[in-house]
């Protein structure tokens, strides 16, 4: 799998976030992104679930523990958003564990807390998923 999977349905969901930050900028809180995101992916007529939950198996058993997840778009794409001065390691380790949790193959992790929008497409082919 290269790391251009799902190439068309990433650059819509890329193109609402950055109507979203076109609009709002950067300062307000995460969950005033998602609501307006929600808004743009749904007159973008991208499919969406919000806050979607996803139960970790361990050998045929699922754990109490569980994941939910900001989006999942197109029932593949985890979409994860921040509003945050830097990404860091801990978020991307939060993306690698979704898509293990989901056995979903790529998540699109999007910060709208700086002044330019930052994306990053994560293939579960990068180094934590696999592990």
């Amino acid at each position: 799998m290269d790391a251009l999977i799902f190439k068309e349905e990433s650059f819509k969901i890329v193109g609402a976030a950055m109507e979203v930050h076109r609009v709002l900028g950067c300062g307000f809180s995460e969950p005033v992104y998602q609501d307006a995101l929600e808004l743009e992916f749904k007159a973008r007529n991208i499919p969406y679930e919000r806050e979607k939950t996803f139960y970790i198996d361990y050998k045929g058993n699922q754990l109490n523990k569980y994941y939910r997840v900001d989006f999942l778009c197109y029932d593949k794409i985890i979409v994860e958003t921040k509003a945050v001065s830097t990404l860091d390691e801990g978020h991307m380790a939060q993306i690698y564990n979704y898509l293990k949790a989901s056995n979903m193959n790529l998540g699109v992790l999007i910060n709208f807390g700086q002044p330019s929008l930052e994306t990053k497409r994560i293939p579960c082919t990068t180094k934590w998923a696999q592990q």
